[in-house]
């Protein structure tokens, strides 16, 4: 048998009313209209059409007993808003391979003049080279096309060089 509830939610109408306009519009993220759904189905107020264990409603949505257990005590502690939303993280979850000590080290190596025999640099010699110099230990080509773009700065477009027409 399922475990039945220790802490009852209670929704004002105007938080069942906002709750259910979320569940039925169908434009908030996937999470959210999840979350809502739940608060909907664990409300134990006069409007509660319902009295739902935690077991039926994790059956019902096809979610875990304890994600309804964790949205109804956020909800209970901390309000509506932090039960609905996810929780932003402070860090990515990976760190950025470039850092503006690594960003400089890419323009200015873009900056000098490319390898004998090569007229212009590209984005597969400078990845080549940053390795090569120890700059960075690993590093794809992408991340440093990406570098590049977030710059402004174009491969093979000589900005500091004086044009034909302009002699």
């Amino acid at each position: 048998m399922g475990r039945g509830r220790r802490d009852k939610v209670h929704l004002t109408v105007e938080q069942r009313e906002k709750l259910e306009q979320i569940s039925r519009n169908g434009y908030a993220p996937a999470k959210k209209i999840l979350h809502a759904r739940i608060l909907l189905m664990c409300d134990e107020g006069e409007q509660g059409t319902r009295k739902w264990t935690d077991e039926e409603i994790a059956q019902a949505l096809q979610v875990h007993r304890n994600t309804v257990g964790r949205i109804r005590q956020r909800f209970l502690l901390k309000g509506e808003k932090p039960a609905l939303e996810r929780s932003q993280r402070n860090t990515p979850p990976t760190p950025p391979k470039v850092d503006g000590a690594t960003e400089a080290h890419i323009i200015a190596l873009c900056c000098s003049d490319p390898p004998s025999g090569r007229a212009d640099w590209t984005i597969r010699l400078l990845t080549s080279e940053l390795k090569k110099r120890t700059i960075v230990t690993e590093i794809s080509r992408e991340t440093v096309r990406r570098t590049l773009k977030k710059t402004n700065y174009a491969l093979g477009k000589r900005k500091d060089s004086v044009s034909q027409n302009e002699i």
